[in-house]
């Protein structure tokens, strides 16, 4: 319990630093994987799957491939999406040569989810290319990772901004 509520702690102090900026920042002092090479893997997936959002005219399909089928990404602006064709085809259309997203360096965070896969937190920026001196602003995201068998797929997303 400690440890959460040191780790809420420095969130809160992030967020009042960061203001509405996008800025690189190290792991919590206090964040430490408990399963290292689980961590290894899920930001190796978080790297994959955005990859194949920044570069989604490309890789549509790689984006598509990584969702769970039965999805449901909650967004505090755009509200509860729960059908994969809906939010690939929104990305295609909203997101793809438009926006990118930058991960900032060393925010993630995973804990196992025993049975199931494993959650990510960490914070990311999205920049416009359309409008390339628009701020970028930070944001706290959450992804639950669903493994079966050696394939790991987007099961739930949480993305605030």
């Amino acid at each position: 319990m400690k440890k959460q509520i040191q780790y809420l702690l420095t969130t809160l102090v992030l967020f009042i630093v960061a203001g509405n900026n996008c800025f690189a920042q190290d792991k919590p002092a206090n964040y430490i994987p408990d399963d290292p090479a689980l961590y290894k893997t899920i930001v190796a997936m978080d790297s994959i799957f955005f990859d194949a959002y920044n570069n989604c005219n490309l890789k549509l399909e790689k984006y598509a491939s990584m969702y769970a089928d039965n999805i449901e990404f909650y967004h505090d602006r755009g509200g509860l999406s729960s059908v994969k064709k809906d939010i690939v085809e929104s990305t295609r259309i909203n997101v793809c040569g438009k926006v990118t997203r930058e991960l900032q360096k060393g925010s993630i965070e995973v804990y196992a989810i025993p049975g199931f896969g494993a959650v990510e937190f960490g914070f990311h920026c999205f920049h416009n290319k359309l409008e390339p001196n628009a701020p970028s602003h930070m944001a706290r995201f959450m992804i639950i990772w669903e493994q079966k068998n050696n394939d790991w797929k987007l099961s739930r997303v949480v993305s605030l901004h």
